[in-house]
């Protein structure tokens, strides 16, 4: 991953557009170049990171950072938009936080046929070798979209005529009585917490896996997995026709 360091470099760099992870600011410094950054990571949906010096003495040894560090991403992101008007599924993640779960998903999803996996700007791993090599090569065949706010994201997607499924433990209806038809956007919640609750009320449907034992829950990447498959069963992709 590219560390830019400086107010210049890393204001050009926004300027220019190159995909950055995140941006990390020191805490109470203020000018107007420095707020110049934090609008354009804001309109840019980049995570803008408040530490302190030392912090920022830390990730550059060598060179005069003036109270910026930005960490370039290792993957150029997708657009939401570029999905709106196709039948599908979209991964959407709320809280993901571990890479190699993470990578393991957009595994799955490539694997099962999945549109795009989506990714909040904040609580969620950031593309890099770790998730890449849990992804084994899917990370460089399937969309990744860093959306917004995640609660908007899903009012975007309902508008343009997505069904939101929520996979939660306490979800009222089993994974496989969904009806998974035409755009579909399933979401998944991170490690420990699950779904956020505001999250959980934006979601059409609550889809729980049945536990025959007395572990609660599945690992994430797992769970998203079943849950996939499933979902490509029903499309008759992979392993025969619909409903096999």
């Amino acid at each position: 991953m590219n560390v830019i360091a400086g107010i210049h470099p890393v204001r050009e760099a926004l300027r220019a557009g190159r995909p950055l992870d995140h941006v990390h600011l020191q805490r109470g410094l203020a000018s107007s170049r420095l707020q110049e950054i934090i609008d354009l990571c804001r309109e840019r949906h980049i995570p803008v990171r408040f530490e302190s010096k030392d912090s920022l003495d830390r990730m550059v040894t060598d060179t005069p950072h003036q109270g910026v560090v930005a960490f370039g991403a290792a993957y150029n992101y997708a657009a939401l938009a570029e999905f709106f008007d196709k039948d599908g599924l979209l991964v959407i993640l709320d809280g993901v936080e571990d890479p190699h779960n993470l990578g393991a998903i957009v595994r799955s999803a490539h694997a099962a046929g999945a549109l795009a996996v989506v990714v909040p700007d904040r609580r969620s791993a950031p593309l890099n070798e770790i998730v890449a090599k849990a992804a084994a090569g899917a990370l460089s065949l399937l969309p990744v979209v860093r959306g917004g706010n995640l609660n908007r994201t899903l009012e975007e997607l309902k508008a343009h005529g997505f069904w939101i499924y929520g996979l939660d433990e306490r979800g009222d209806r089993l994974y496989t009585q969904a009806d998974f038809g035409g755009r579909v956007a399933l979401v998944v919640g991170g490690e420990g917490p699950g779904l956020h609750d505001q999250v959980r009320k934006k979601c059409d449907f609550l889809l729980r896996i049945p536990m025959a034992g007395q572990v609660a829950s599945l690992n994430v990447s797992v769970a998203t997995g079943i849950v996939l498959f499933e979902w490509a069963r029903g499309r008759g992709f992979p392993g025969g026709p619909e409903g096999a």
